[in-house]
């Protein structure tokens, strides 16, 4: 039976770094096998040893990087410096073919932060997990109501066979990650019309903010790039409930050639996708708050109710915007 045919196995899929709160020797024998990504006394990222590697390449080292024993830090006494200095690092390897994940190079810029929500340095998306830097989303789930005759429906994407990234699978309604200095909302305004077709004034009419979910992911081939590479991340949630296509209610269609179709599936169609790994990991992240939210899921029919609750919602531990 495949780990992901329970919803805690699901979890396990998108959380599966040690928690250093709940599993310390765990978090323990896994660290050491890392560098801390340090500014000040903060860690900022975890840093694998292939990418050590690349980073104590004689051409990248001097005034890019200090490297010690266990720590990396990107040098550069202000914001400008320090991004000078990651681009400089990564376009080189992207030039150099040194790892497969920045052959996704998408020239979309993300911050990451410092203490008090202050920007330490900004880089490219792609190489984000390079770095195993904190990353920021916005997910929403549309809806139609369950009705006296009808269950609860959710409106499930098909990502686009050529993505670059888990091609074909199922995602979160709309969904994306928060580049170039955007907020959440402003994230779901832009993706919800590119993805999904949706008029900005019925979204903002109806989408509300439900919270958010944050786990720590180790990333899978399918994620494209190299396997092993460390993603954690804080999705914004929103839910939007619209009435049936059939009721006056929108249907959701491509926009950007992202999403190959969008699909209007009942609570058991979700549930068995669910436990077939047909969804992007994230996205099942995403869902099961939905289901809690929603009483699907409950103390009373799920033995795992709290794991699952509290793994939704971990405590990083990562400077936040």
């Amino acid at each position: 039976m495949s780990s992901k045919s329970s919803y805690l196995g699901l979890v396990n899929e998108v959380d599966g770094f040690p928690d250093a709160a709940t599993h310390p020797e765990a978090f323990a024998e896994r660290t050491s096998e890392y560098s801390r990504f340090m500014h000040l006394n903060y860690t900022v990222g975890y840093i694998i040893p292939i990418v050590l590697d690349a980073l104590k390449d004689t051409e990248l080292s001097g005034d890019w990087w200090d490297i010690q024993p266990g720590v990396v830090r990107l040098c550069g006494d202000t914001v400008e410096e320090r991004t000078k200095n990651m681009d400089k690092t990564t376009r080189r390897w992207r030039e150099a073919q040194r790892f497969e994940i920045l052959s996704g190079w998408r020239d979309e810029i993300y911050t990451v932060y410092a203490p008090k929500g202050s920007p330490f340095f900004y880089m490219e998306r792609s190489a984000h997990p390079l770095f195993g830097v904190l990353a920021y989303g916005s997910h929403m789930t549309v809806y139609v109501p369950a009705t006296p005759t009808t269950p609860l429906r959710i409106w499930v994407p098909r990502r686009a066979a050529g993505k670059a990234t888990y091609p074909g699978m199922l995602d979160n309604t709309v969904a994306g990650g928060m580049g170039n200095g955007a907020g959440p909302w402003e994230c779901i305004i832009k993706e919800a019309g590119e993805e999904a077709s949706l008029e900005e004034s019925l979204v903002r009419a109806k989408a509300k903010p439900v919270g958010f979910v944050s786990y720590f992911y180790v990333r899978h081939k399918e994620a494209g790039g190299e396997a092993g590479l460390l993603q954690p991340e804080i999705e914004y949630c929103y839910d939007m409930a619209v009435e049936a296509p059939d009721s006056g209610g929108p249907t959701l269609k491509p926009c950007d050639g992202e999403v190959a179709v969008h699909i209007l599936m009942d609570i058991d169609e979700v549930v068995a996708n669910l436990k077939n790994g047909k969804f992007k990991p994230n996205c099942s992240a995403v869902l099961l708050d939905f289901f809690i939210r929603h009483g699907i899921i409950t103390a009373e029919n799920e033995p795992d109710y709290l794991e699952i609750y509290t793994r939704l919602h971990r405590r990083l531990e990562f400077p936040t915007r």
